[in-house]
């Protein structure tokens, strides 16, 4: 049965102090760092971004960029040695910060120093280091990341471009074959871009040997394409519109042999290849792996994307006012229901994926400094799962905040326009969100992920069906769990709910993959096919999972500082709300009843009616100046509602 308490009273608005400990918590370790960040934004003038046509534009992100680069952002996470920090943790962080303002600024920022600078640091040795890591981070050296191609995107591990050594010469030939191997979506690619990291499939002595990133000079000092190197603009695109994505195409190209960036794979002078990782698979995962910051970092800067459209809405929210009684027109929209329930759960949760952000974070660090294969897989599962779930929460938010402020979050000098357009391509780029939730998924199903094997999607597979999976539910206590008492707001009751749904998902994923193939005789690859949608189901569970369970940690960790209380009711919220959109699961799998079911959709009802009177103060935690949210509908107005002593 549901336990039947009196619920508590709605909060007081909160307190300057309350504000200041959920600004904290936010920030974090890196707070002094987000400072920065938030400093040297304010000190641009990004308002210009609203008057320029596209190529001014774009001339305008490179020189903010510069400002940025001057002021130590792009060298933040190299070795102190190269001018930098060596603070990769920071780096991530300054990056989310980053995306409180320009999102053009931000990307042009991630592609010069997180991907081409972070492969020259990840992939490359102490000569590509002295080399190019102090040019590149004071913007000297405009770069570019030239991995995707127009025939294989997310399938990194079969793109065509060729790189053939030349034992006589002792050079590299680039070539692309055709047109579905074209280097394409390459930021910086079309206009800025002097070298670019290539990833081709290397040849030595007429033996593949993979994947593998390659140093090419595209244009000259002065800004004139290469002999041998065709570079075109994409076009224009539904946002980010100050970033010159071009195409790349290479015409038998020739590099030296130390433009190979051979942390993992060498090519001597006379063309004998010797890597310290033995398996192909291994050592294309561990290259992979490397990169993984730039997943970490979108979806970080997608949580910072959903705050600032939260933001918007709340403060218009708190100022328009319709509706009232006769013709005193005094009821705020913040009043209303509807608005309450599209806004402050969607609050809830970009307070609970920040907890994901910094613990993906954590553990990439830890990993940077002691490599571990075990944590490697846990990384990058979290890292593929965070984004997808992150990036879609964004999408969800700023649409949800746009039609909260009508008519006036139409206009784009509110900002909504920009927001939707530039960060819309999240979800597709650092990998497709459909893509990355199969990787996760895949994780959670291989009871072999802490080794680093040579098994592809279908290897997986096959491995499920050669072993007999565990029963889950049977030899876990959630198997038997009984409604006898059931406390929606108990910080237990959500976290078992969740965990049984996850491991309900996982193990009837297996089940099915095991039937196909085993019983049905039906090939791997199809049978991955056929299950789709619950991978990503079990996929979405697991990052919901450890949200709530993260974020319930640092809620428990504040239990006596100021915010103690509206946390609390933040963390049941974001609980509530997950098992109110999918309650028909719960439901179908017996989990709740239909009395439980309805109970939690009262009681998502109930706690936005507390946490209404708080509403402004949790958007104020978010820490965003209001220079930066340039949006004139949330100009900031003496409220009774947030920050008072």
């Amino acid at each position: 049965m549901i336990m039947a308490e009196t619920a508590p009273s709605p909060l007081a608005p909160l307190s300057c102090e309350a504000v200041a400990a959920l600004q904290a918590l936010l920030d974090g370790e890196h707070a002094a760092t987000r400072e920065l960040a938030r400093s040297a934004l304010l000190d641009l003038d990004l308002g210009l971004a609203d008057s320029l046509e596209r190529e001014d534009y774009r001339d305008q992100v490179l020189q903010w960029c510069r400002a940025l680069a001057k002021s130590g952002a792009g060298a933040r996470s190299f070795p102190q040695r190269y001018g930098g920090e060596g603070d990769p943790g920071g780096s991530i962080a300054a990056f989310q910060t980053l995306a409180h303002g320009d999102l053009s600024l931000l990307v042009k920022v991630g592609v010069q120093f997180g991907l081409f600078g972070g492969a020259i640091e990840r992939l490359g040795t102490e000569q590509h280091h002295e080399l190019y890591l102090r040019d590149l981070a004071a913007l000297d050296l405009p770069g570019c990341f030239a991995m995707s191609e127009s025939g294989h995107g997310s399938d990194v591990r079969s793109i065509r471009t060729q790189a053939r050594y030349d034992v006589a010469a002792g050079e590299f030939v680039l070539h692309t074959p055709d047109e579905s191997a074209r280097k394409d979506w390459i930021g910086n690619a079309a206009r800025h871009a002097r070298l670019a990291v290539v990833f081709a499939q290397l040849d030595v002595a007429g033996e593949a040997r993979g994947v593998h990133a390659f140093l090419v000079p595209i244009r000259s000092e002065s800004g004139e394409v290469l002999e041998g190197v065709e570079a075109e603009d994409c076009g224009d695109k539904m946002g980010l519109q100050g970033i010159d994505n071009g195409r790349l195409r290479f015409c038998a190209v020739r590099i030296p042999r130390t433009a190979l960036l051979d942390r993992y794979g060498q090519v001597s002078e006379d063309g004998e290849y010797t890597s310290s990782i033995t398996s192909p698979g291994a050592r294309f995962f561990t290259m992979i792996g490397a990169l993984v910051q730039g997943r970490i970092s979108i979806g970080g800067a997608g949580i910072a994307v959903a705050r600032n459209a939260l933001t918007i809405a709340v403060r218009w929210g708190e100022r328009r006012r319709q509706f009232g009684t006769g013709l005193d027109m005094d009821t705020p929209l913040m009043d209303y229901l509807t608005h309450q329930r599209r806004l402050l759960p969607a609050i809830a949760t970009s307070y609970a994926l920040q907890a994901v952000h910094d613990h993906v974070t954590s553990l990439y660090v830890a990993q940077l400094k002691d490599p571990q294969p075990e944590r490697q897989r846990e990384v990058e599962a979290l890292a593929a799962g965070l984004k997808a779930v992150a990036t879609w929460h964004t999408v969800r938010s700023v649409q949800d905040s746009r039609e909260c402020c009508g008519g006036k979050g139409y206009l784009a000098e509110n900002r909504f326009a920009a927001l939707r357009a530039d960060s819309d391509v999240f979800v597709t780029f650092e990998g497709d969100n459909t893509v990355l939730l199969q990787l996760v998924a895949k994780t959670l199903l291989s009871d072999y992920a802490a080794q680093f094997e040579d098994l592809d999607a279908v290897g997986t597979v096959r491995h499920l069906t050669t072993r007999t999976v565990s029963r889950l539910l049977e030899d876990s206590p959630l198997g038997r769990l009984t409604r006898e008492s059931t406390d929606l707001r108990s910080a237990d009751w959500q976290a078992q709910a969740m965990r049984f749904r996850e491991e309900r998902l996982v193990d009837s994923l297996a089940r099915r993959l095991r039937r196909l193939v085993k019983e049905e005789r039906m090939d791997p690859l199809r049978a991955l096919s056929h299950v789709q949608d619950h991978a990503l189901a079990a996929a979405t569970a697991h990052v919901e999972r450890l949200a709530h369970q993260l974020f319930a940690a640092k809620v428990a960790e504040a239990a006596d500082g100021p915010a103690a209380e509206v946390l609390t009711r933040l963390r049941d919220l974001y609980a509530l709300s997950v098992v109110s959109a999918d309650r028909a699961w719960w439901l179908e799998h017996g989990y709740v009843d239909a009395d439980t079911s309805k109970a939690v959709q009262t009681e998502v009802n109930v706690l936005c009616g507390e946490l209404r009177p708080a509403a402004l103060g949790l958007v104020q935690g978010f820490g965003i100046p209001d220079g930066l949210l340039r949006a004139p509908i949330a100009v900031a107005e003496q409220h009774s509602g947030a920050g008072t002593d």
